[in-house]
């Protein structure tokens, strides 16, 4: 045995036999332990490594942004996120925070700027998240986290898309995006929380790089951004009022 390891480390080839054996070893036990460890694992690996590469061009579009928007860059929202637990979800501002004469916010259409719509199409508004990841709010891959207000008008199933953390991207971000409806988009969260595996992550990436590519799903066909959930027992969002949400936050803190 030790002949046989001394002959491995004296040659180049043995080296990368070593190499390739270690190699199938790591996939196959991150394979095996992925959604209980290792998947929390890369994704604290992935995103530091993401901000130190990426962080030449979160600087300059900190600049731009603050130039473009008049103000603070950053567009911060609570968000829920794994059982339900609330977050503050950071990403690049895309809209203007231009008011009607009642002091309500203009239609998402017309607060878009041009440079937010840049933002959008090459999913650059989303870089802050990695923050999210990197401190345990967000995955890499995960149902992508959506409003508050949502929470009570969820049915049974589609509540289970909390089960796991929110991602960057999702099973629904590479299967239309806000291009298919609300129902198709839970469905395929849910459906994704039932199945996650190292290979499904790894495709859903992917699958996301070439939608960033082709600029598909930015928009639904009603809206510049995507339309409104209202439920699934026809409650009215307007029904769900500031008091509601104040509930949702305490119940959940």
């Amino acid at each position: 045995m030790k002949e046989l390891l001394h002959t491995l480390t004296s040659n180049w080839w043995g080296i990368l036999i070593i190499c390739v054996v270690a190699l199938v070893l790591w996939v196959i036990l991150s394979a095996l332990l992925y959604r209980h460890f290792f998947k929390r694992f890369y994704d604290i690996l992935l995103s530091g490594i993401a901000l130190l590469v990426l962080s030449p061009i979160l600087l300059v579009l900190i600049i731009l942004g603050a130039i473009k928007m008049k103000g603070n860059p950053f567009f911060t929202q609570l968000r829920p996120g794994k059982n339900e637990k609330i977050f503050k979800l950071i990403k690049f501002r895309t809209m203007t925070c231009e008011t009607d004469e009642n002091g309500n916010l203009l239609p998402d259409e017309q607060r878009l700027t041009k440079y937010g719509k840049f933002l959008r199409s090459t999913s650059l508004d989303e870089l802050p998240e990695l923050i999210n990841i990197f401190i345990g709010n967000m995955s890499i891959v995960g149902p992508r986290p959506l409003l508050v207000q949502y929470l009570p008008l969820y049915n049974e199933e589609q509540r289970h898309r909390h089960d796991v953390r929110p991602g960057l991207t999702g099973y629904a971000q590479v299967n239309g995006r806000n291009a298919i409806s609300w129902e198709a988009k839970f469905k395929l969260d849910v459906e994704y929380v039932h199945s996650i595996s190292l290979w499904k992550d790894i495709g859903i990436i992917i699958g996301t790089a070439l939608s960033v590519l082709k600029k598909e799903g930015i928009s639904s066909e009603t809206s510049a951004t995507m339309e409104v959930f209202k439920g699934n027992a026809e409650p009215a969002l307007e029904a769900v009022t500031e008091e509601t949400v104040e509930k949702e936050l305490v119940k959940h803190e």
